[in-house]
């Protein structure tokens, strides 16, 4: 992963983290300089300090990620350089002869971790109790300066640039006809990609959420015709989180540098950096209230972040995301809708006049479905491809 000139060589990848480094990741959880919490405050100030408490020592003592490196590493990976860029995927071909392959795109703050349950359906549905027509192959790359697509070579990485990479990367592997699938920026990915290679794109699948259509500037309009009085009500508290929710995304977008020696330096810096937005963009847990179903699958997602340097990249993605000049027109391909844990405003802001084809609101998941609830949308996937194979 050092070569900085383009070759068309993949790689076979395999991670492998050193014990010093988790063993210096553990010296300094333990030496962790703790700030206080005034009294009576809690999550609108971000995350408490009694939380992330819990979910350090636990990433000290308890974690293992032996365990999760071994279950990463199931998975065949590679590494190929792409415009001076190495980038990281896994690749996983289904044994159905007649599977169509499928690009999965992951956003922030996120890896290619969150594929791990819905990678065994997808590629071998007839193993998974379902029907061996619906199977794909899967290539799932990591976002360059994220995870494994590390380090980041040059300026100018956002989602274009990523997606005319991703069609590279697809002709590399022999791939003339695919299907694209993401959310978060892998949403964006996958609909510029779509515009790219139009010939190559069957179609385009991707998710959201209420908290990603909110944080993204001009989703919400400024009024809407005919809503009733709980609805108006509704779009007033999505107003409200776009500018108390952005912060995080304004500081990365303006000061990425700033930011990244804290993230570089400090494992408690980068675990409240990123488990404050699981915690936030996660579905809704019983009784209203958010929560984190799986801590592992969190600490395994910071872990990749941690080990690999990429915090201080990723942010610098974002910043590169935010000064990029973009084509915003739609993509030409049909593009199917998943929103998790939807409520009926949502269409009304993203598709008034009902011209989305595949509109399917699922009843569990958030800003992560790929791993909060796998299985609604490997079914949803499947349903809306079978009419492109």
């Amino acid at each position: 992963m050092e070569t900085t000139t383009d070759t068309t060589d993949i790689e076979p990848f395999r991670i492998a983290v050193p014990e010093a480094a988790i063993d210096d990741l553990r010296t300094r959880l333990a030496a962790t300089r703790w700030p206080d919490q005034l009294p009576g405050t809690g999550w609108e100030r971000g995350i408490p300090l009694d939380h992330l408490g819990e979910l350090a020592e636990r990433w000290r003592s308890a974690y293992d990620w032996r365990a999760a490196e071994a279950t990463l590493n199931a998975f065949p990976q590679f590494t190929t350089t792409i415009d001076g860029q190495p980038i990281h995927f896994l690749h996983v071909r289904s044994p159905e002869p007649d599977a169509v392959p499928l690009v999965l795109t992951h956003g922030y703050p996120s890896s290619v971790a969150e594929f791990l349950k819905a990678i065994g359906p997808l590629t071998d549905p007839r193993a998974h109790g379902g029907d061996p027509a619906d199977a794909f192959h899967v290539v799932a790359p990591s976002l360059p300066g994220y995870g494994f697509s590390t380090p980041l070579r040059s300026t100018g990485w956002e989602v274009g640039r990523t997606a005319r990479a991703w069609a590279e990367l697809m002709d590399r592997l022999g791939y003339d006809r695919y299907v694209a699938q993401g959310g978060d920026i892998g949403a964006g990915v996958s609909g510029e990609l779509a515009k790219i290679v139009p010939d190559r794109v069957v179609a385009v699948h991707v998710n959201t959420d209420v908290t990603a259509i909110s944080l993204v500037g001009g989703m919400l309009p400024a009024e809407i015709d005919g809503l009733s009085p709980e609805e108006t009500a509704r779009l007033d508290e999505l107003r409200a989180y776009e500018a108390e929710g952005r912060g995080y995304l304004q500081l990365q977008s303006t000061r990425p540098q700033t930011l990244a020696y804290s993230l570089a330096d400090s494992p408690v810096g980068q675990l409240a950096w990123i488990a404050e937005k699981f915690w936030e963009w996660n579905a809704m847990g019983p009784g209203g209230r958010r929560h984190v179903a799986d801590i592992d699958h969190l600490l395994t997602n910071v872990s990749i972040y941690w080990f690999t340097g990429s915090g201080p990249s990723a942010a610098q993605f974002i910043y590169e995301a935010a000064h990029a000049e973009m084509d915003w027109t739609p993509s030409p391909l049909p593009t199917g809708f998943a929103v998790c844990s939807a409520e009926p405003l949502i269409r009304r802001i993203i598709d008034p006049e009902h011209r989305n084809g595949h509109w399917s609101e699922l009843d569990r998941g958030g800003h992560f479905p790929m791993y909060e609830a796998p299985e609604l949308l490997v079914d949803d996937l499947r349903a809306y491809v079978r009419a492109f194979r």
